[in-house]
């Protein structure tokens, strides 16, 4: 489901609410109930990534649910995903936005990224996992990371989570970035057609499974996309950057011709707010998403792996006031 689906959806019910608005100012001026009049709805920016992944797809889907039960009217944007949309919460320039855990966790600890500028940031969600794809082609002759020395490769788009954290995996492996490979910083859509085209020999995406844009590459005639395991470089990762990453693994047969599971480096995507976000809108949205989850998983399957348990069970940044509220009264207490 894509772009053009959700916009038509937002203007297609910012248009009912506009008539609606129309015609209660019509009864005001027919001597009708003044009270009629004031009925204009929050508007709610959510900030997601690139098109070719899984934050804009899922984000237009929660735009959806809180368009229609959230009591807001909602829009999914297009970003750079993590580092950039930390920025724009952090600036009130975003409402709420999809963060990679890592990200998120320097966001509001002024590390990383942020190093020296906290930003005032707090947790609604654990929403799924991100889980590290590392792409190349056969006869790249590529079997590990380390075999990346020479090669050109995509990095992740500039102020993505997935460059932050594919550099880390370039650190653990023993590669510098900027001297033993020839980079690029493209998103999920640039990377699989630069690498099909033959532009660059391999590149990072850390996202939910299955991308659409690496479900195209590998189901393309006359490609034989190959995946590499790297949880062997976890280990590292968690030594200098702290406990947010984990082993899971990319299922065989998610993607056309991989027969073999592939264990990699996760994390878990956060849906995080401002620290001034209105409680009651806060709450709202957790209702909006929670209670409507299989609409949600219509749109993308990566929300069949969204529920409260694991959405409650971040103790990297504490939660806003309306998620705390929201997840007590389903029987789980977070930090805030």
């Amino acid at each position: 489901m894509g772009k053009e689906h959700f916009l038509k959806e937002a203007q297609g019910l910012a248009r009912r609410d506009f008539l609606k608005v129309a015609v209660a100012g019509g009864a005001l001026l027919l001597g009708g109930s003044p009270h009629l009049f004031a009925q204009e709805r929050k508007r709610v920016s959510v900030v997601t990534g690139g098109m070719g992944g899984v934050y804009f797809v899922m984000g237009g889907g929660i735009a959806s649910l809180i368009t229609k039960y959230g009591g807001a009217e909602a829009a999914a944007e297009v970003t750079a995903a993590s580092v950039d949309n930390c920025k724009l919460i952090g600036a009130k320039k975003a409402d709420i936005g999809f963060v990679m855990g890592d990200t998120g966790y320097d966001a509001f600890k002024g590390t990383g990224n942020f190093k020296g500028k906290p930003l005032p940031m707090r947790m609604l969600t654990v929403l799924y996992p991100n889980l590290m794809h590392v792409v190349t082609l056969e006869g790249k002759g590529i079997k590990k990371v380390a075999d990346f020395k020479g090669k050109r490769v995509s990095t992740g788009a500039p102020g993505s989570g997935t460059e932050v954290k594919a550099l880390r995996v370039l650190d653990a492996a023993g590669i510098d970035p900027d001297k033993d490979i020839k980079k690029d910083r493209l998103g999920a859509s640039e990377s699989a057609g630069a690498l099909k085209d033959g532009k660059i020999d391999a590149f990072f995406w850390d996202g939910g499974v299955p991308t659409s844009s690496i479900l195209d590459l590998a189901a393309s005639p006359g490609v034989k996309m190959v995946l590499i395991a790297h949880d062997d470089l976890i280990p590292k990762m968690v030594q200098k950057y702290g406990p947010v990453y984990y082993k899971s693994v990319i299922p065989k047969g998610v993607y056309t011709g991989i027969s073999h599971d592939t264990p990699v480096a996760t994390v878990g995507n956060f849906l995080m707010c401002h620290q001034e976000m209105d409680e009651k809108l806060a709450y709202n949205i957790m209702k909006a998403i929670f209670d409507h989850l299989p609409e949600l998983a219509a749109i993308h399957k990566e929300a069949l792996n969204i529920n409260p348990k694991d959405g409650s069970s971040s103790k990297a940044v504490p939660y806003h006031k309306g998620a705390q509220k929201f997840f007590k009264e389903k029987g789980f207490d977070v930090p805030v």
